[in-house]
């Protein structure tokens, strides 16, 4: 079993900064892929950013320049720092693990910008 446990969520205004951080256990197999979504209301759940066990990662174009994702590989905790944040990044930000066709989701983090 895998269980990954998202927090650092809140409300924050716009142009402000916040650090989300999501907590892996289990069995969590390496080399892998940790991934950051986030899902707005009404809307499909979007891939915000990749890191790979080497430190190889991606953006969405969205919130590049913006957001950084990172990890702890000893921890099994993988970080998204998120800056200039804008009114249209309020959504659930969840965290991912995937191995052998089965998807792997945390409860998720509200994150929630006031213009």
């Amino acid at each position: 079993q895998v269980q990954l446990v998202e927090s650092g969520g809140g409300l924050v205004q716009a142009g402000g900064s916040l650090r989300l951080s999501c907590v892996a256990s289990g069995s969590i197999f390496s080399p892998n892929v940790m991934r950051w979504y986030r899902q707005a209301p009404g809307k499909q759940r979007d891939l915000v950013a990749l890191i790979s066990s080497g430190g190889t990662t991606n953006y969405a174009d969205s919130v590049k320049d913006r957001f950084t994702i990172s990890r702890d590989n000893a921890k099994n905790i993988v970080y998204l720092q998120m800056n200039s944040l804008k009114p249209e990044d309020t959504a659930v930000y969840y965290c991912n693990y995937w191995r052998l066709a089965i998807d792997y989701w945390g409860q998720g983090t509200q994150v929630t910008v006031s213009s």
